[in-house]
C-alpha cells in the first residue's frame, strides 16, 4: 500500500496530531511541499486520512478515539499526581497549564481553589475551569488539534510570551533516562518551551509510564523543572539526574 517509509510516518503524526500541514510536513522530511501535497493525495485516495487545504487530517475520527485511550493509561496514577500538584498550588495564584491527560488530571484537582488566573493552550482544561466563578480562564490562540484540543503554533507561542506566572503546569510524552524531555509535535514543544521560559516555579507532572517511552522532539531538560510528580521511578539513571539537577521529586505511591 505505501511507497515511502515517509508515508507511514505521516499516517503515524496524523493519529497522533489529529491533523498535519504541508509546510511543517516538508521541514520535517526535508522534501519540497510539492511532494508532501502528492503524499496527502495518495493516501486520500487510499482512504487514510481527508485532505483540506494546506493539510489533512484525520478521516474517521481514530485520532480521538486514541486520546480518549490515553486518559485511560495509568489513570488511578494520573488522578493521584493531579491532586499532588493542586496541593503545591495556593489559592489567588497565576499559572500556565499545557496539553496532555496529566495536566487535565491537574485541573480536575483545581477546581476548588479560588482566585487563580489560568492561561493554558488546552481547550478541555478551559472548559473544566470555565465553570468556577471563583478563577479566571485566559486561552491561547492558535491552531486547534482536533485529536486533543490542544491549541498550537507560533500565535500561541506569542500570545505565552506576553505573561510571567507563579506557577506552570507541563507534561511531556516521553522522557529520557538521562533527563531529555521529548513530545512528538514540534509546534506542542514551543509553546511548552514558552511556557517554561515564563513561568517562576515549573512542575513536570508525568506518570512512570512516560520514562518507557521515547518521542522525536526535545522539549528541554529535566533541569529546567522545579518538581517532578510523578507515581513511581525505577530508573536509577534518571533518579540520578534528577538529583544532579537537585529537582524536587514527588512520587505519589511513597506519600
Amino acid at each position: 500500500m505505501f511507497t515511502t517509509e515517509r508515508q507511514k510516518e505521516i499516517l503515524e503524526l496524523v493519529k497522533i496530531e489529529g491533523r498535519v500541514f504541508v509546510e511543517d510536513l516538508a521541514k520535517r522530511f526535508d522534501v519540497t511541499p510539492q511532494t508532501v501535497r502528492a503524499d496527502l493525495k495518495l493516501l486520500s485516495k487510499a482512504n487514510k486520512l481527508a485532505r483540506f487545504h494546506g493539510g489533512a487530517q484525520a478521516s474517521d475520527g481514530r485520532s480521538n478515539v486514541e486520546y480518549e485511550h490515553r486518559r485511560q493509561i495509568a489513570a488511578a496514577q494520573k488522578i493521584a499526581i493531579g491532586r499532588a500538584a493542586a496541593q503545591m498550588i495556593p489559592n489567588d495564584a497565576s499559572l500556565f497549564i499545557n496539553i496532555g491527560t496529566t495536566t487535565e488530571a491537574v485541573t480536575d484537582a483545581l477546581v476548588d481553589h479560588t482566585g487563580l488566573m489560568v492561561i493554558t493552550n488546552n481547550i478541555n482544561v478551559a472548559s473544566r475551569l470555565r465553570l468556577s466563578i471563583e478563577n479566571e480562564v485566559i486561552i491561547a490562540g492558535g491552531v486547534v488539534r482536533s485529536s486533543d484540543g490542544g491549541v498550537v503554533g507560533e500565535a500561541a507561542v506569542d500570545f505565552i510570551n506576553n505573561f510571567m506566572v507563579d506557577y506552570a503546569i507541563i507534561g511531556s510524552s516521553a522522557i529520557d533516562s538521562d533527563g531529555s524531555l521529548l513530545d512528538y509535535d514540534f509546534r506542542e514543544v514551543r509553546v511548552s518551551q514558552a511556557i517554561i521560559e515564563n513561568s517562576r516555579h515549573v512542575i513536570l507532572v508525568a506518570d512512570s509510564t512516560k520514562l518507557e517511552r521515547s518521542a522525536p522532539v526535545r522539549i528541554g531538560h529535566i533541569s529546567q523543572v522545579d518538581t517532578l510528580i510523578t507515581d513511581l521511578i525505577k530508573d536509577n539513571n534518571f533518579v540520578a539526574a534528577c538529583k544532579q539537577a537537585e529537582v524536587e521529586v514527588v512520587e505519589t505511591e511513597k506519600i
